[in-house]
């Protein structure tokens, strides 16, 4: 069960890591590029491509399992951690974590990764770090265990084989109508995500930004097939507070207008303000969402910035500050963690979406699947990319391909029984 061997591989993320200050203070667009300097330490240039670094694990039997480390879109914003270096992290994998690998038992999951994820002098680990090595160690778990690595998290966790698929939200990038109605004919659960990170895409009071929304709705019953009824989540990137103003009267003023003008919909706003730091965000935004619950809103209130760790998840939800958690994987972590932060939202009757980044890998959205279905998440991210087709049949398709085994699972053991 011992580890023989660590590879370490460079490689691509599926999109571009974004100085999100230096858009938010109006850089303009160039085609793909964003004109201006970059105002986040670590960017050279505003947009970068995104890169990614792969460790696999040598098995006893020459097997080798892979995970992919990576930072998200935008790095470095929103209490976040710096712009992925390469580099430095092959140099710390090597130097701290490879050491520990050799010297774990990789059949037993949780463990390994505790084991492996000690602090560092009195430090943690680069989350990337967890993140990449911790998809390796599941993929190793399942391997070896010949399960998949959705049952690991199961009987990590002491919970049921899932029965249900999870919801699937896709987002649309810059190319918002095309990819809009690729969804649309795709029959995406949740969708379009919009990329309203700007206040062209904004606009003055929102205009913008709520005709957007209407058009959805309506592109949606013109081309949707009969009986398609999607939720529409929008992530306006704290332009409602930048716009509007911090006030969360006002906010939740704004996102009832909105939600009045699809009545037909359920309708979910991704990080509608930012506050500046953790405690004034919970603060603010468990207000928002009193006031949407107590107007007897359909809109809902989902988490981002600021909301990065387990720690952090678990003061939103047990203040009851959203009522949808972004477990942005990346930035929590270890798998083991993203699997946890499902379990806390649950026990606060919090919507658990786990998410993730454009700029991740296949590798690492197929353990995100894994893990969503094991903890029966309310929704997950079709990953990575901005172009829905690959994401969402990436997503999807391991989704599927799971439950399949798991439904044989299920029956061998009714069998046995």
């Amino acid at each position: 069960m011992q580890v023989k061997d660590v590879l370490i591989a460079p490689g691509n993320g599926a999109f571009f890591y974004d100085d999100q200050e230096a858009i938010r203070s109006g850089a303009t667009q160039d085609g793909l590029i964003y004109v201006g300097s970059p105002t986040t330490p670590g960017f050279k240039t505003i947009r970068i491509p995104a890169s990614s670094l792969s460790v696999g694990l040598v098995l006893g039997s020459d097997t080798v399992v892979w995970g992919d480390m990576m930072s998200v879109q935008y790095s470095g914003a929103g209490g976040r951690d710096p712009l992925f270096d390469t580099d430095q992290t092959s140099a710390i994998t090597s130097r701290v974590v490879v050491p520990r690998l050799l010297d774990v038992d990789a059949s037993r999951y949780l463990d390994a990764c505790a084991k492996v994820f000690e602090p560092f002098e009195h430090k943690r680990l680069p989350l990337a770090i967890e993140y990449g090595v911790s998809q390796a160690l599941l993929r190793a778990a399942a391997h070896l265990q010949r399960k998949t690595m959705a049952e690991i998290i199961c009987e990590e966790f002491d919970l049921p084989l899932p029965t249900r698929r999870v919801p699937i939200y896709c987002q649309s990038g810059d190319a918002r109508e095309i990819n809009v109605d690729k969804m649309i004919l795709k029959a995406v659960d949740v969708l379009p995500h919009g990329l309203i990170n700007s206040r062209q895409k904004f606009g003055v009071d929102g205009e913008t930004f709520m005709e957007f929304v209407k058009w959805v709705a309506t592109r949606t019953r013109e081309i949707g097939r009969p009986g398609y009824h999607p939720v529409l989540h929008f992530d306006v990137y704290g332009w409602i507070g930048l716009e509007i103003g911090l006030e969360p009267q006002s906010i939740a003023d704004f996102i009832c207008r909105v939600a009045d003008i699809v009545p037909d919909f359920s309708l979910n706003i991704e990080c509608p303000a930012d506050f500046g730091f953790t405690q004034a965000q919970i603060e603010n935004y468990a207000k928002i969402v009193s006031i949407l619950d107590n107007r007897g809103s359909r809109a809902r209130i989902v988490v981002d910035e600021r909301c990065n760790t387990l720690e952090d998840i678990r003061l939103f939800a047990e203040a009851k500050a959203a009522h949808f958690i972004q477990i942005k994987t990346p930035d929590v972590g270890s798998m083991a963690d993203t699997a946890r932060a499902v379990l806390l939202c649950k026990a606060n009757k919090v919507g658990a979406y786990v998410g993730g980044s454009c700029t991740e890998t296949d590798l690492s959205a197929q353990a995100s699947v894994h893990v969503s279905v094991a903890t029966q998440a309310d929704m997950m991210l079709a990953k990575p990319g901005m172009g829905v087709d690959e994401a969402f049949s990436i997503v999807g398709n391991e989704q599927n391909r799971l439950m399949a085994m798991l439904n044989r699972r299920r029956t061998q053991n009714e069998n046995v029984g």
